[in-house]
């Protein structure tokens, strides 16, 4: 079955009872026992949900992965993974990584006992890296905020060679461009509320894992932690699905289209996109993408806090905003957004300065995207 085909009818049978062709919504939290432990398969709607089952279903079919857990947020999701280690337990991390994410690492699980190691991403560094403590490496390809591209095989080869398992949040990338369980990877994390939902109207997380051991081990923890999502989001996410194919080919049509615009912009110094030929990790991206995303970055000349709000005001169609992956085009400024939880001194060292803007480009009419950041470029302050 071909990818698009998944997103439309993996999990997704007609229902049984009903022959509904959508999935129904079962919005209940409890089912009826005929005796003790004897049931249909659902007991508790904690533990499992015939809507969050189509949804796990079809999510490892479209990450090519044998088992898939769904959460009520991407940080659930992660919350769970390293919830499988233990307290003296390494964990080495690239450390262009997602502003919640390093929160996660620093203030909750480190005051338990991990440890954490930052990286610049590159598949030697990883090596050199490792410890016998090291129980996980930790990566996200393209990478927030900066779209850096690691060669995930590559770092996968260097881990499993020293015992070790890789993580990689698929989040910007979307299985339709990148699958990294096919390329050596052991488990992928998602934030469903971006591409997977599509529709910036709901939160939710996802793992996708082939090592049956490892999946029992987080499927305890989904249920003993209960950060599950409820029957209706996933009744979302897998509308949203059904559109994933025709949504995530126009978001990279219009990136494209913008990055380039904004590459010759004089009031841009820098354009961070994966599909530009001039961008270092172009290569690598085609190799191991299918497709450059709906992600660019980008930095202002000048740039600071009053350039950037000046830019952000005279925008009329794109809106300011955390989150990303929806159809609606949504900037932010990472610095004091999605990456604040970091201190500014490791924040400026990896590139996630006060002049970084960063755009989720949106499925609306590029020309119109391309005349709304022109004009909002247009800001009143001297070059």
């Amino acid at each position: 079955m071909k990818f698009t085909t998944k997103t439309i009818h993996a999990g997704q049978k007609p229902d049984k009872a009903t022959g509904a062709v959508t999935v129904p919504i079962y919005q209940t939290s409890t089912y009826k026992q005929d005796e003790i432990n004897v049931h249909k398969g659902f007991e508790y709607s904690r533990s499992g949900n015939p809507t969050r089952q189509a949804l796990e279903e079809c999510l490892a079919a479209l990450e090519n992965g044998r088992f898939a857990l769904t959460f009520s947020s991407g940080l659930a999701a992660e919350h769970a993974v390293l919830s499988t280690l233990k307290p003296g337990d390494h964990v080495i991390a690239a450390e262009d990584m997602y502003g919640g994410t390093y929160r996660l690492f620093e203030q909750v699980f480190k005051p338990y006992g991990l440890q954490f190691t930052y990286v610049s991403g590159n598949t030697g560094d990883f090596e050199k890296a490792v410890k016998p403590e090291t129980k996980l490496f930790w990566i996200e390809s393209p990478t927030n905020p900066l779209l850096r591209i690691i060669d995930i095989s590559g770092v996968s080869a260097i881990a499993h060679k020293n015992n070790i398992k890789v993580v990689v949040d698929n989040t910007f990338a979307s299985p339709f461009f990148q699958q990294p369980l096919l390329l050596g990877a052991d488990l992928v994390v998602h934030s469903t509320t971006k591409y997977i939902g599509g529709h910036s109207d709901l939160i939710g997380g996802a793992l996708i894992v082939n090592d049956e051991e490892w999946y029992a081990k987080l499927k305890f923890l989904q249920n003993a932690i209960g950060a599950v999502p409820c029957a209706f989001d996933c009744w979302l996410m897998l509308r949203g699905i059904k559109t994933l194919s025709v949504r995530m080919k126009q978001h990279e049509e219009n990136a494209l289209r913008i990055a380039t615009f904004l590459e010759s912009h004089q009031r841009i110094t820098q354009v961070y996109y994966p599909g530009l030929p001039s961008n270092p990790f172009h290569n690598l991206a085609k190799k191991q993408m299918t497709g450059f995303g709906g992600m660019i970055s980008f930095k202002l000349l000048q740039g600071d806090e009053k350039a950037a709000n000046s830019f952000f005001k005279k925008l009329k169609i794109v809106s300011l905003a955390e989150s990303l992956g929806g159809v609606e085009s949504l900037i932010c400024y990472p610095s004091a957004m999605t990456h604040a939880s970091m201190p500014e001194e490791q924040r400026n060292a990896i590139g996630v300065t006060k002049d970084l803007i960063r755009l989720s480009v949106g499925i609306e009419d590029v020309e119109d995207l391309i005349e709304d950041v022109s004009q909002g470029l247009n800001y009143s302050r001297t070059i």
